[in-house]
């Protein structure tokens, strides 16, 4: 397909305007009863949505608020997490992550990530925590800041679940609370060899956060967040956190945030998520030819799904070793790609004070480098993929060189 110049029609990294043409009319009714009701926020269309998701993600409790960072920072006050704990994350995620954290008045400490999965190892979680010391009460006490290590927040990044077996044995052995990180990871699941079977992002942890700003695989058409969990408690804790502390209308049981999600978003939300199971569904068959055409293909190493997972590829990331080459390759052929994420968290500008440096976290460091995200997103065609994958080709084979 060419536009009238001649030159190929543009390839988007991602389509936010032809699912929401395609449901305009869904959409529309909603608003149009949000206007006509004046139902803005709560009410059944919030309720409604929580249920619906709690039943997508195999958990008890569904809680809607007004972000993935609210989401995860309402589900570690829940679960106990307070000023002066440490918290256990990767450096490779969006700063949200870290920001939750420090929000609570916790401090976040980073371990190293799997080169292959780019989500949390295990082996170098179990390294920090046989580095740690208890103190006299039995706390564990981390080797760095000499702070109590409270929770771990892997994170499920790019669509992938991280290896939760893994990370779970750990937080067992050590007393740790564990929260997911499932903001980039809707319908993503792993086989879980305790359990015997296949478990849904969100199900794993004492609680996780999801976000569902308008890029993600479920996205509202503007800023929206949940926490799942399989505790009563935690899911009253959230409820009452997101409502300025309220257990009922005007009588307060602690402090808490305006963090509610509107009415309308949550309408939105529940017709999107009628469609998220096909758009998962349609990832994963890109993700696939996306394999078939770039498998051969020296120079690029594509992602790696373990048979411990099912992925939803929130996004497809590729690793080559000249980034910008081949982004700007892309670019002059039309086509849109995007960098997840340029610099880890220990070497940005806002964590200075956490006293990390260079080389303190090599596999994120130099994975940092090298990614580059290809298109993905439920409608596209392949066409599109011939195209993305041809020119990926056309610039690698030019300079091969090996990355890592």
């Amino acid at each position: 397909m060419s536009i009238g110049n001649g030159k190929p029609k543009s390839i988007p990294f991602l389509d936010l305007v032809g699912p929401h043409v395609e449901l305009e009319q869904e959409l529309t009714d909603i608003f149009r009863h949000a206007l006509r009701s004046a139902a803005f926020i709560g009410g059944p269309a919030v309720e409604n949505f929580e249920r619906a998701f709690a039943e997508f993600c195999s958990t008890s409790h569904s809680i809607a608020v007004s972000s993935g960072t609210d989401a995860l920072r309402f589900a570690l006050m829940a679960c106990g997490i307070q000023s002066g704990d440490v918290v256990l994350t990767v450096p490779h995620t969006f700063i949200a992550t870290t920001e939750a954290i420090s929000q609570t008045g916790a401090l976040p400490e980073f371990v190293d990530i799997n080169e292959r999965t780019y989500n949390m190892a295990p082996e170098r979680l179990e390294e920090f925590l046989l580095r740690c010391k208890r103190d006299k009460t039995g706390k564990l006490i981390s080797y760095r800041s000499g702070r109590p290590v409270t929770a771990i927040v892997p994170v499920h990044l790019y669509g992938q679940m991280a290896d939760m077996d893994g990370i779970l044995r750990l937080a067992e052995k050590y007393g740790l609370t564990l929260i997911e990180d499932a903001c980039q990871a809707h319908g993503a699941e792993y086989f879980s060899k305790k359990h015997n079977r296949w478990m849904k992002a969100g199900s794993m942890g004492r609680a996780a956060a999801f976000s569902f700003y308008p890029g993600k695989n479920l996205g509202a058409c503007g800023e929206a967040g949940a926490v799942t969990t399989n505790d009563a408690e935690i899911a009253g804790k959230c409820r009452m956190l997101r409502d300025h502390g309220q257990a009922k209308k005007y009588y307060h049981d602690m402090e808490g945030y305006n963090g509610r999600l509107d009415a309308i978003q949550a309408g939105f939300l529940s017709v999107k998520l009628k469609h998220l199971r096909d758009w998962n569904e349609k990832r994963r068959q890109h993700a696939t030819r996306y394999r078939q055409l770039l498998g051969s293909q020296d120079g690029v190493v594509l992602p790696y799904e373990p048979e411990w997972s099912k992925a939803v590829y929130h996004l497809f990331v590729v690793r080559v070793a000249d980034r910008q080459q081949l982004r700007d390759h892309l670019g002059a052929a039309g086509i849109d790609s995007g960098i997840h994420y340029p610099i880890p968290l220990h070497l940005q500008k806002a964590y200075t004070g956490l006293g990390y440096s260079n080389g303190d976290f090599p596999v994120c460091e130099r994975i940092a480098g090298e990614i580059l995200s290809l298109p993905m997103f439920p409608g596209l065609t392949k066409e599109m993929q011939d195209r993305v994958a041809d020119q990926t080709a056309e610039c690698i084979s030019r300079n091969i060189t090996v990355v890592g």
